[in-house]
């Protein structure tokens, strides 16, 4: 069941890519729900996801602390 919500919250930050506020809130949610090891493959996730869209670096910031 872990492993289905991570892959949902990797859906639903691709589909608000586009809106880097709402982007943002979705990230703070994911970090409340996902367990610690996920929150690590979803940092890795988010480097390579965000790699094209610089707008979005303001987000990882709230991931890294």
């Amino acid at each position: 069941m872990a492993r289905a919500i991570f892959e949902y919250t990797k859906t639903v930050l691709k589909k608000v890519s586009f809106n880097t506020e709402l982007f943002c809130k979705e990230l703070e949610k994911a970090i409340k729900r996902l367990l610690p090891y996920e929150i690590d493959e979803l940092k890795i996730w988010l480097n390579e996801f965000t790699h094209e869209k610089p707008e979005l670096n303001v987000c990882l910031l709230l991931i890294k602390n």
